[in-house]
């Protein structure tokens, strides 16, 4: 991402001052050239939202023509898959073998990333462009898996050793463990405090072991409590 957008949208030398006429070039065959308009459609929609991402907009921002931008995407939607696509990439899947610890590191790296921009900007275009267009519908949802997938590999792993009841539905605990931030960054506008993401872990955690779903490991001898114990020896307490 550029400068322009990781500063939220202050003019670089990338970019032609207001009023000044913009050069074009063709955009070519190359990847290069792709990256160029895509890296553009990417900072058009994170400074204007949908309203602003039109196919004039993304060409200017590109320094290129209308005309070769259609040639290579034929719509507007067309190149905001593209754009969002590459915006989109899933953080890896952990593969410790550590539930608490790999959920932790997920839930991290996505605190992390809907704390800095332009990420939410860019998300929350989509979320606008879904509600408005319904062949951006599936777009939307496939970001959306996208960005479950390792959570939901972490899980399944944790299911096929026995640390998880096979019973358990994975989309519940996935909601459960990615939506507090969800919610509190697009509807409360509220910071993430120290170990927010870790809070939520343990307590979706404890959740699962106060129901029986999460394998227990005994009794703490500290008040008799029951504690779940991943393969690390991490442990959060159960209620």
């Amino acid at each position: 991402m550029s400068e322009s957008v990781a500063a939220g949208g202050a003019t670089t030398p990338d970019q032609a001052p207001t009023g000044a006429r913009v050069k074009r070039r063709p955009i070519g065959r190359g990847e290069r050239a792709r990256a160029r308009v895509l890296r553009a459609a990417l900072e058009v929609l994170a400074e204007g939202g949908l309203p602003g991402f039109t196919m004039e907009a993304v060409a200017l921002r590109a320094r290129a023509s209308k005309t070769t931008v259609y040639r290579r995407w034929p719509s507007r939607s067309a190149l905001l898959v593209d754009a969002m696509d590459q915006a989109f990439q899933p953080v890896d899947t952990p593969t410790t073998g550590d539930l608490r610890g790999d959920l932790v590191a997920l839930m991290v790296a996505s605190e992390a990333l809907l704390g800095s921009q332009p990420f939410p900007r860019l998300l929350a275009a989509v979320i606008d462009a879904a509600e408005q267009d319904a062949s951006l519908a599936g777009l939307h949802f496939e970001l959306t898996e996208r960005r479950r997938e390792p959570v939901r590999a972490v899980l399944a792993e944790a299911a096929a050793r026995g640390i998880i009841s096979p019973t358990v539905d994975p989309e519940l605990v996935i909601d459960l463990l990615v939506g507090p931030a969800f919610y509190r960054r697009f509807v409360a506008h509220r910071p993430f405090p120290p170990g927010y993401a870790t809070d939520v872990v343990d307590f979706v955690l404890a959740a699962l072991a106060s129901t029986g779903s999460l394998r227990s490991r005994g009794r703490s001898k500290a008040g008799g409590r029951a504690t779940i114990q991943g393969t690390s020896g991490r442990r959060a307490e159960e209620p």
